[in-house]
């Protein structure tokens, strides 16, 4: 009888330990699911974050702040740092919303950028006025200046100059170029690195894949280093497709960079799942197709991607993600245009009113199977 009651203890023991060790290990399961996230798996390659708009800056998109606390490691603001927000008329400059931005950041310990000092576009109008070269040369120096000192040491990296050139890699007529020529760049460089020599400055364009791209932008970083400016790093936007550009494409461009002496960044990346008109070229924000709003053929997915784009969509951050750890020595930073899909600009670019879906989080926050495949690859590795 005692032989039993011993049998049964230990069987009831055994059974514990059992289920114990199932709870246990059910447990660790979900604390490493809860743990898994973009910012620990890349950790050892490169920082990887998201742009911001205002609803993540004022707190009113608290699930888009916990998506961003748990899974990023980098941020960008979407708008607020640009000409016409922050220096708004000659004499008035606007730090109101950017200080909460670097904030954020800064109490996030995140590596945080500004976006962007000299740019074309959302330039503030009074701007558009100036013609006569010292003015503007003025007018850039106390720019520059003011806002990069206003975030000495808590700005990482400045997209100093954003989209200077052409498809065909000549400088861009801006109002800045009109004016001044090229000697606007080297200046905005000189003096930004006098503003806050810790800070990384980076040249950032689009379609700097392209072959004839890719030879302004070495003109023009080796004319920068050659004047003596500091130029830190090339900031790549990413705004590519599920069928462009190749891949290899790409590569060479990350070579032809790195070989400059500087980092390379992919500092917009999306992947548009929808169809664009044929003659779309790059980012740039000028371009509209009012025509084509409210034609279902260009917006064929508006209440949710099939599962067979999902797929490709996956296959695609896949291979580009591929790219970036091939070439990890080479790359300090990826960063996607948005936090999920629903916030993306290209719901509304370049054609109004369409449910885009081009980030690894849907509208419900949640990952996508791109999401997944980004992070398998770690795990394979």
């Amino acid at each position: 009888m005692q032989k039993k009651i011993l049998s049964v203890c230990s069987l009831l023991f055994l059974s514990f330990l059992s289920i114990n060790c199932q709870d246990q290990r059910e447990k660790k399961q979900k604390q490493d699911k809860e743990t898994v996230s973009l910012e620990s798996s890349f950790e050892d390659d490169f920082y990887v974050g998201a742009a911001l708009n205002d609803g993540h800056i004022d707190g009113s998109d608290t699930l888009g702040l916990k998506l961003l606390r748990n899974q990023f490691n980098t941020i960008t603001p979407e708008n607020v740092m640009k000409w016409m927000y922050v220096h708004p008329q000659r004499d008035t400059f606007y730090f109101d919303t950017s200080d909460k931005y670097v904030a954020l950041g800064n109490d996030n310990n995140m590596h945080v950028v500004g976006h962007a000092l000299v740019w074309h576009s959302q330039l503030a109008e009074w701007m558009n006025q100036v013609k006569d070269s010292a003015e503007m040369a003025t007018i850039l120096k106390e720019h520059i200046s003011t806002i990069v000192k206003q975030y000495k040491g808590k700005i990482d990296a400045w997209d100093v100059v954003n989209e200077a050139l052409n498809e065909d890699g000549t400088l861009r007529e801006s109002n800045f170029y009109n004016v001044m020529g090229d000697s606007y760049l080297e200046l905005s460089f000189k003096e930004a690195a006098k503003a806050d020599p810790d800070a990384q400055l980076v040249y950032n364009d689009y379609n700097l894949w392209k072959p004839e791209k890719r030879a302004g932008v070495v003109r023009l970083v080796k004319k920068l280093q050659e004047s003596g400016a500091k130029i830190d790093g090339v900031g790549m936007q990413a705004h590519w497709s599920l069928l462009g550009p190749d891949i290899e494409d790409i590569e060479n461009s990350i070579i032809a960079y790195s070989e400059l002496g500087v980092k390379v960044m992919f500092t917009e990346l999306d992947v548009t799942a929808l169809p664009n008109p044929w003659d779309l070229n790059g980012a740039a924000v000028e371009q509209s197709y009012e025509q084509f709003e409210g034609d279902p053929t260009m917006n064929p997915y508006p209440n949710g991607m099939p599962d067979s784009i999902q797929t490709k969509l996956a296959k695609r951050y896949e291979d580009i993600f591929k790219l970036f750890l091939k070439h990890k020595d080479k790359i300090s930073r990826v960063t996607f245009w948005g936090v999920q899909d629903g916030q993306s600009w290209l719901n509304g670019w370049p054609i109004n009113g369409r449910t885009n879906h081009p980030l690894l989080f849907d509208r419900e926050y949640s990952p996508k199977k791109a999401y997944d495949a980004v992070i398998d690859l770690k795990k394979k590795n």
